[in-house]
């Protein structure tokens, strides 16, 4: 989106000049998936399509924001000292929910604004557009109000928004993708220690296609926290004879010769998940940095059967586009990303199959499910930005 166009958009609903104009990208997450919350590894990167916002300052306590992708909403409108949560708020509620974890640092807002929010995310596709509206806040609030908090604490107050706010039991991948992102880079963290470091994307002549099945997911509605749950008493019954804080703290051996302490079918395909899920992304970044594009693209997939098999969350939307990627021509593996149960999968293709592999899997997508998946290519992107 050209920065004039989305200045005149501002203008056009808000009726006065613009001062600023921000970007934060959206995510996907190469490998690790469901093992944030678990004490494991993820793999995320950030991406070319996020969420841009475009901001004044106001000379009274009123805040004022306008979403181009809700229109219907019009402007919502509140005070600076009033951010209890709201529902009828609906998607400012992730703004203002910044803006409260802000105020419990000490933070005080001595003014208002007007907002004016434009994303190019696809909606309810699991690339992550509630975190990348939480790091755009974030920044727009760092710059708008001369903050002095680090980017690193921004990314935690977004997660903190997610689960005390909003009520989503969420890790902290999502915010840190988005907000640590860097060009040509994936991030592996380790999300029991907060220890990361960035590693080249390098696929040669291939590129990450994004599948997106168009339907739907809503985390608050889907299994997440049922999951999480099964994780935790999974954990508590290995605690039992097992000095382990989280589940990223075992490897397969470990896991293996421990699980009859679980001593259920269904918690124990949970748990593996989260113990082989870890090691699969500390492997596939390992493959990465030795140029071994073949291991880095199998372990990719067997991600998506364990998340479709053990963790049961990918549903036929995901494993159409996945099983149908896996049949193609040039393509080195493929999964779902996000939470599952809808939203987007990621295939690593080689370029010169990319048409190819988009009518094929389109026309099998369609004819399995009814209606057409989209495909875009992902380009990897820095973190919240102003333009």
């Amino acid at each position: 989106m050209q920065t004039s166009d989305l200045k005149q958009e501002f203008k056009t609903i808000f009726d006065r000049d613009p001062e600023r104009v921000f970007f934060s990208p959206g995510r996907i997450n190469l490998i690790g998936e469901h093992t944030d919350y678990n004490g494991g590894h993820v793999f995320p990167c950030a991406i070319s399509i996020g969420t841009y916002g475009v901001y004044a300052a106001r000379d009274d306590q009123t805040v004022r924001m306008y979403s181009a992708n809700i229109p219907d909403q019009g402007i919502v409108s509140f005070e600076v000292q009033d951010l209890a949560y709201d529902k009828a708020a609906g998607w400012t509620n992730y703004p203002k929910g910044m803006m409260n974890e802000l105020v419990k640092t000490g933070v005080t807002f001595d003014h208002g604004f007007d907002l004016y929010v434009h994303g190019n995310l696809p909606d309810g596709a699991g690339l992550s557009s509630s975190a990348s509206i939480e790091m755009l806040t974030g920044i727009v609030l760092k710059t708008g109000f001369n903050l002095d908090i680090s980017q690193l604490e921004l990314v935690k107050l977004g997660q903190k928004c997610e689960n005390n706010y909003i009520g989503v039991n969420s890790g902290i991948m999502d915010q840190f993708a988005v907000g640590m992102g860097k060009k040509d880079q994936a991030i592996l963290l380790d999300t029991n220690t907060m220890d990361y470091s960035y590693a080249p994307v390098k696929l040669g002549d291939n590129v990450i296609v994004i599948m997106n099945t168009n339907k739907r997911r809503e985390l608050q509605d889907s299994k997440y926290n049922e999951r999480r749950s099964e994780c935790e008493e999974a954990l508590s019954r290995l605690q039992t004879k097992l000095a382990i804080k989280s589940l990223g703290d075992l490897n397969e051996h470990q896991f293996d010769e421990a699980a009859y302490l679980i001593n259920d079918d269904t918690l124990i395909k949970r748990a593996r998940h989260a113990v082989f899920e870890n090691q699969r992304a500390i492997r596939a970044t390992q493959a990465l940095a030795n140029d071994d594009l073949t291991t880095f693209g199998s372990l990719v997939t067997a991600s998506h059967v364990s998340l479709h098999f053990d963790y049961e969350v990918t549903g036929k939307e995901l494993d159409t586009l996945a099983e149908t990627a896996w049949q193609q021509p040039g393509v080195l593996g493929a999964r779902m990303t996000g939470a599952g149960f809808g939203g987007c999968a990621i295939a690593i293709v080689a370029k010169d199959q990319v048409d190819n592999f988009k009518t094929q899997v389109g026309q099998a997508y369609r004819a399995a499910i009814g209606y057409d998946a989209d495909f875009y290519i992902a380009e990897i992107a820095n973190g919240p930005q102003e333009l």
